[in-house]
This record gives structure tokens, sequence and C-alpha cells, in this order.
């Protein structure tokens, strides 16, 4: 929304966000354009509220949006909050160009849906590269008999004339002090301005109801365990106008019998004989493409490791490029010889030189100097 990186510094941000406010405020943008305006310049503000934070800013680089909600522990994510029209982040505008504004919400000014978090489960290789998924998701939308406003077809919602459409009651209390002013939300239109004398049958006045519906998710190729795929404007409906949450879509990818991943690596441990070790070997190491053929030198030591270069997973929007897949060789000891295999292991022993261990003859003057 700023249109800075992850990089960029406090000042850059800021600054980023100045020319934004100034671009959309409110009192620069009458007419047509003052709706438009209205929602980019609380997008900005947003984006600044959180960016400027140095722990929102590093939960929502790793999570996005979910991880900076407030409400992200009840079952589904809220919206961006009550900031009451521009309460909240016309107090950071105000800091940069002084003024302010009231900090209660207009009581019909659009509201953004509630953002819906789900989680799906992908077996490693639906992970490495990609899948569709349908999901069903319940969601509020906006209902199609009364068109969101609540009100019964072919009527409409009066202004309160309790508090003249304001949502509010204002009070005057004499104290030792002076007056007191307070305000309260009206009772007689429950604070949102309007009155509706003929709820819609379907919504109940609500202006949205509950609906099942099937959603599909495209899951991009190198997507990785616990992130997130955002579906904009796929969650709960908004109110009076407002845009629709998102639809944040959670990953649990399965472990794998063969593979373990490391960022967009694999590692594989692929056992060897003792016997194809000593004297090498040609072998078919599994990949997430397929077996492929690859020779063992002699003289392999057990905790070598190989690399199978462009053998790993699809870097997540990497235009095709992968990371590696790493062999680590594990040279198998057999257990439980016979006499004859015990007999033939003591005479190739006798044949073999000392000086043909060479990691052994290492450790070992190592030690003598050690224990001087």
């Amino acid at each position: 929304m700023l249109g800075v990186d992850k990089s960029a510094s406090p000042d850059e941000i800021k600054k980023a966000y100045r020319k934004l406010a100034k671009k959309y405020h409110p009192d620069l943008n009458p007419g047509d354009k003052a709706k438009e305006a209205e929602e980019k310049f609380k997008e900005a503000s947003e984006a600044y509220e959180i960016l400027s934070d140095e722990e929102k800013k590093q939960r929502y680089d790793q999570f996005g949006h979910a991880g900076v909600d407030p409400n992200a522990g009840a079952g589904g994510y809220g919206g961006y909050g009550d900031f009451g029209g521009f309460g909240g982040f016309e107090d950071i505008f105000s800091s940069f160009f002084g003024g302010g504004g009231q900090s209660r919400r207009a009581p019909n000014a659009p509201q953004r849906g509630r953002d819906l978090r789900y989680s799906i489960d992908l077996t490693f290789e639906q992970a490495c590269f990609g899948c569709e998924i349908e999901l069903n998701v319940n969601r509020m939308e906006t209902c199609d008999t009364c068109g969101g406003n609540g009100a019964e077809p072919g009527t409409s919602a009066s202004t309160c004339s309790v508090c003249h459409g304001t949502g509010q009651v204002t009070t005057v209390q004499r104290t030792m002090f002076g007056n007191i002013q307070s305000s309260r939300p009206c009772s007689s239109c429950g604070g949102t301005g309007k009155v509706i004398s003929s709820p819609c049958k379907s919504c109940h006045g609500d202006g949205i109801v509950r609906k099942s519906r099937k959603v599909k998710v495209k899951v991009p190729a190198g997507i990785d365990n616990e992130q997130i795929i955002p579906l904009r404007g796929q969650a709960d409906a908004g109110k009076n106008g407002g845009p629709a949450g998102d639809l944040l879509i959670i990953t649990r990818v399965k472990d794998h019998k063969l593979f373990e991943r490391q960022g967009f690596d694999i590692l594989c441990d692929f056992p060897i004989t003792f016997v194809e070790a000593a004297l090498g070997a040609e072998i078919e190491v599994p990949t997430i493409d397929g077996k492929v053929k690859y020779d063992i030198p002699e003289g392999t030591q057990s905790g070598t490791v190989f690399r199978l270069k462009g053998k790993g997973v699809p870097r997540l929007h990497g235009g095709g490029s992968r990371g590696d897949q790493y062999v680590k060789i594990k040279v198998e000891i057999p257990k439980n010889l016979n006499d004859k295999q015990k007999d033939i292991l003591r005479q190739f022993a006798d044949t073999v030189e000392p000086a043909k261990y060479k990691e052994r003859k290492s450790f070992f003057d190592k030690m003598k100097e050690f224990l001087k």
C-alpha cells in the first residue's frame, strides 16, 4: 500500500505515508472522489500504523495481516478495527499535519467485513509443486432480498428522531467543577443513526446473511508449512458498502517418509553397505521428480553429503528456479555375522595396511600428542 519494500527505514515509511495521506485526505477530495479517497486514506493509515511499530512490522512480514489482527484468536479474524471514521489514524495524521477530527465512527460509515481463517492439509508433493483445492466456506454475504440495507423491499430506513442520525446522545451534567458533557450510543437506534420500521425477513434487518460457498484455492508451488495464502475479498461481507474481508488460508504440510525440507532444499539419508562404500557403486537416489542415478566413489565415508543440483523445492514465485537436494550417505555395518563371514573380515583386516585408514591414523597421532 505504501509502496516500500521490507528493508525500508522508518524515515522512508513515514515519508511514503505522508505523501499518500496528503493525496487521499477526505478534505482534499470532495465530491465523487470522496468515497474512494476515504478508503485509500484508511488503508494508508493502517499500513503506517503497522509498519511504524517494529513488533507489528515483524509479525506482518511473517504472517501478513493475520499477524497483526487483534481478533486473531477468535476463530476468524476481525476487520481492521473500529477506528471511528478516521479516528485513531486521524491522530497519526494530526501528528504530521496538525488538526484532527472526530474519534468515533459515523453511524452509517462503510465497515469492512471480518477476515476468516481456514486451515488446509497438504502432502509434501502438493506443497512442492502446487495444486488447486476446493473449500466449503461459511461466510456472511450481502442479503439478496434487501440488497444490504436491512429494510423489507419497498420500504426504507428513516433517520432516528432521538439522535437525528448521529447515533449518539449527548448529555450535560452540572458538577462542582462545572458542566461535564458526555456522549453515549443512542438507545433508540442502537447507535446506527437510523430506524428500520419494517426489517427484512431474510436477514432480520442486519443486511447480511450466512451462506456456504465453494471457494477454489490455488496453492502456489513452493509453499511451506504454516504459511498464509490470502484470498482478498473472499470472507465476510462489509456493511454500509464497506469491502469484504479476506479469506486467510493457513497451510499444514504433512511429513514425508524419505525427505526433510529445509527452506527450498531437500535433505535425504541414503544407507549403503560398507562394501559399496569401499569399492564404490552406482545407486538410485529418490527425488520428488523420480529416481536419479548417482555414482558413489570408492572410499566414501559415512556422513559424506552429495548435492543434486536443482532437485529441491521450486522457489515460491521464483520463476522456475529450484533449491537443491542433499544426500547424506550412511554406511551400514551388518550385524549377526556367521563364523565364515567373520573369518573373511579378519583375513581382510590382516591384509590392509594401517596407513589406509587416514582418519584413524590422524586421530591416534593427535591423541598421542594430547597425552604427552
